[in-house]
């Protein structure tokens, strides 16, 4: 399904502002608009959601032909623990259905995939669906993947300064010690460098407890697409307001 081309990136960088510019190493997006979508065709959510799984696929598909080394998708919140019973257990039959039915061929084109986020509210099955696929993808070295679920930065964040405290107490480090190299390799991101790119879909301009330490100097892009139309073109204009920008990181 995946199926990953070589000619796309040259597809894609001819259509883009400055084609000589350098493509973003890692994108993340938050993938919003999926009951919107629903509602507006008078379908149930579930149905939004499925389209979106289709969108994800195109979006990993568009990526991974680009030679991008990174994609992290937003893909279920710890505040969508709070949507209903019935919406709840559709997105977590979506992510069985994704972990069952679609990793052997993201390993086959080379795609490492990575969970982060907290696991401990996933059933026992969930979570060794997702420790499979992991294991599956450990060794390649493609395009990495990685889908933020049950995922809340403010939790992340939380939880890296208490671990940080707890080797502080336990004498493994030094107050003086802890910097900013040292309180990222406590995050769930520990070892993925801070997204390029930020895109959001559905024409919400917040970042919705995403990724709020790493995306510091991150470029952002909204969006009114809903994820579920969410393409190759949409791709590509994000790409061109991308590469028409100068990043600073706060320098002159």
């Amino acid at each position: 399904m995946f199926g990953f081309k070589r000619n796309t990136k040259q597809a894609i960088q001819a259509d883009v502002a400055h084609p000589e510019a350098h493509l973003p190493q890692h994108i993340a997006i938050v993938m919003d608009g999926n009951g919107r979508w629903a509602l507006q065709r008078r379908l149930p959510r579930v149905a939004g959601h499925h389209q979106g799984a289709e969108a994800a696929r195109r979006i990993v598909k568009a990526v991974g032909e680009l030679g991008i080394s990174y994609l992290t998708l937003y893909a279920f919140s710890s505040e969508n623990w709070h949507r209903s019973p019935d919406e709840v257990s559709e997105l977590i039959q979506l992510l069985q259905r994704f972990l069952k039915e679609e990793v052997a061929e993201l390993s086959n084109n080379n795609v490492r995939l990575r969970v982060v986020g907290n696991r401990t509210r996933f059933a026992a099955d969930v979570l060794a669906l997702i420790e499979r696929a992991e294991a599956l993808t450990a060794n390649n070295s493609g395009l990495q993947l990685t889908l933020a679920l049950s995922y809340g930065a403010r939790e992340e964040l939380t939880l890296a300064t208490r671990r940080i405290a707890e080797a502080v107490q336990q004498g493994h480090l030094k107050p003086e010690d802890v910097g900013e190299d040292v309180f990222q390799t406590y995050l769930y991101t520990s070892g993925v460098p801070d997204p390029d790119l930020l895109i959001r879909t559905s024409g919400e301009m917040r970042v919705s407890n995403f990724l709020l330490w790493q995306i510091a100097y991150t470029e952002l892009f909204f969006t009114p697409v809903l994820w579920p139309d969410f393409g190759e073109p949409d791709l590509q204009e994000a790409l061109k307001s991308y590469q028409q920008r100068q990043r600073r990181y706060g320098r002159a």
